[in-house]
């Protein structure tokens, strides 16, 4: 038997870091799936078992191995507190690669979506060579929308995504992306 052992990358941001799961992140990570305030724009909208929240987390790592791509876990650099996820998703029946992003509500308001997501981003841009990404977002989590829209995701199409539907926001390719006025 085989046993592949993958080393996933660490990103860092001025504030995070954006790091492989440890078994350490369970507790904290099946926390915030039971949340009913996380968890109603997740999926089929409702909040997830202590097993469930397992059963995902190995999805995530197997992400990692048969894609090469994943989540990380997010980090708040100068406390280790566990603050969600972050990365490049696209398993088996999705419509799109996307950059998903879950935070906890003790994380929420503080920017670190956005943070974690432009790093997954320029990741998914520069690493992963990829030109097509979206974020698959429901019509009434704003707060996910202002992060997507914020790095310059545009409302594209309308799909029907875990059985509600949902709009993929297309981001613009990197060359095609609007150049920043200095102030």
């Amino acid at each position: 038997m085989q046993l592949c052992m993958l080393q996933i990358p660490q990103l860092t941001t001025d504030r995070l870091l954006l790091r492989g799961f440890g078994p350490d992140d369970f507790e904290r990570y099946a926390e915030m799936m039971a949340d009913p305030n996380v968890s109603r724009y997740l999926m089929d909208g409702r909040p997830l078992t202590r097993v469930e929240a397992w059963r995902q987390l190995a999805m995530f790592a197997g992400h990692w191995v048969l894609r090469g791509y994943g989540l990380w876990a997010v980090e708040e650099r100068t406390t280790g507190e566990f603050l969600g996820r972050v990365g490049c998703l696209n398993p088996e029946g999705f419509p799109a690669f996307e950059i998903a992003y879950t935070l906890a509500p003790w994380a929420w308001g503080k920017g670190y979506a956005r943070e974690a997501a432009a790093a997954a981003l320029r990741y998914a841009r520069e690493t992963l060579g990829r030109t097509e990404i979206t974020s698959i977002i429901r019509p009434a989590n704003a707060a996910s929308i202002r992060v997507a829209s914020s790095l310059g995701a545009v409302a594209s199409e309308s799909v029907e995504f875990f059985g509600a539907p949902s709009v993929i926001y297309r981001y613009p390719r990197a060359n095609d992306t609007p150049a920043r006025t200095q102030t």
